[in-house]
């Protein structure tokens, strides 16, 4: 079989692998079977956590068909036992001829399966549009690299950099196209978080509705970060989906407690000091910054102190995208490397907002 073909057919992987979920603990996978006539005999994808990985699924399509077949894999088969064995295992005893992989698994848990099948007598063969294999997991990748959930903060200013009037008053900063754009990007999270002094002054559901604002199918967990109590009657309580109150003060903690939960991908919402928590922790990896045309003058700034006192320290973000949603601009931005509290956690400053 030719580079031609071989990346014609991980490219139908690679279509399977986009099918299956973000955020999930696991990354996306595709796989497809090809006989030796060049008939695909078995497809499949991993649709979530709990359910069998890609290669297991297209196997099971295939039967008896999978023997002499090459399987085409967007990452590496697995190596390790979970809730499924390895699936490096699975396609050895399967009697396929040949795996062909995109991209080497990048946790150090799961790797290794090249080996195992080498050892097995299949022929194996990586790198294959191991690039776009690459882009397809991109923020699960991150996820490994750094050990814990992406974290998103979100945040809605006037051009004067308020976050809510003198009187504490907040809603609404924006217009209604920039909300529903929120709601667009929190439904893209598996986690939305906010402090407790955030529920208490705001009183938010932290639900994800679509336009029209029928609510979504997929809610994202809630998770509250204090260590006041969520009241009897507040509205998160009431709202669908899970709600968990992560009774700590500490980011690092709580994102550990979330990382258990299988929450890889946080959309932070809280209030600024706990903004001002997390982006002094290093904890900060995109930034969505939705700004009104708007002044009011005084009022909270929406980060607290961060400890700046010279320009020389100031912390510095990349612009990623800038887009006008309905009469306010949003701002996607990412934290430079190298600039003080990014990469090289500082000392967490304790917080209950």
């Amino acid at each position: 079989m030719g580079n031609t073909a071989a990346a014609a057919w991980m490219r139908r992987a690679l279509q399977l692998a986009a099918a299956g979920p973000w955020p999930d603990p696991n990354p996306r996978v595709g796989c497809v079977l090809v006989a030796p006539d060049g008939t695909v005999v078995g497809e499949g994808f991993h649709h979530g956590a709990g359910t069998p990985h890609a290669e297991i699924e297209a196997l099971t399509a295939a039967g008896d068909a999978a023997r002499g077949a090459t399987a085409f894999v967007t990452l590496e088969p697995c190596s390790h036992t979970g809730r499924t064995g390895p699936c490096s295992d699975a396609l050895a005893e399967s009697g396929v001829a040949r795996v062909v992989f995109a991209q080497s698994d990048p946790n150090p848990d799961a790797s290794g399966g090249a080996e195992r099948l080498h050892a097995a007598g299949v022929q194996v063969t990586g790198g294959v549009l191991a690039d776009e294999a690459a882009a397809i997991n991109e923020r699960w990748a991150r996820t490994v690299a750094l050990g814990r959930p992406l974290v998103t903060w979100k945040l809605a200013t006037t051009l004067d950099g308020r976050s809510a009037a003198a009187d504490g008053t907040s809603q609404w900063i924006t217009g209604e196209a920039a909300r529903a754009d929120v709601h667009l990007l929190r439904a893209t999270r598996d986690a939305v978080l906010v402090g407790t002094g955030t529920v208490l002054a705001d009183d938010p559901r932290l639900t994800v509705r679509m336009p029209g604002g029928e609510l979504a199918a997929r809610q994202p967990l809630r998770a509250v970060m204090g260590e006041r109590d969520v009241p009897d009657g507040a509205r998160i309580r009431d709202a669908p989906g899970t709600l968990v109150h992560l009774e700590t003060r500490d980011p690092w903690e709580a994102l550990d407690l979330l990382w258990r939960k299988g929450v890889r991908d946080v959309w932070l919402e809280g209030g600024p000091t706990l903004a001002a928590a997390f982006i002094s922790a290093g904890l900060v990896d995109d930034v969505y910054a939705y700004v009104a045309p708007a002044l009011l003058g005084a009022g909270p700034a929406a980060v607290a102190d961060l400890g700046i006192r010279s320009v020389s320290d100031v912390r510095r973000l990349d612009l990623v995208d800038v887009a006008v949603v309905g009469g306010d601009v949003r701002i996607h931005a990412v934290p430079v490397v190298g600039t003080p509290g990014v990469g090289t956690p500082a000392a967490t400053p304790a917080t209950d907002s």
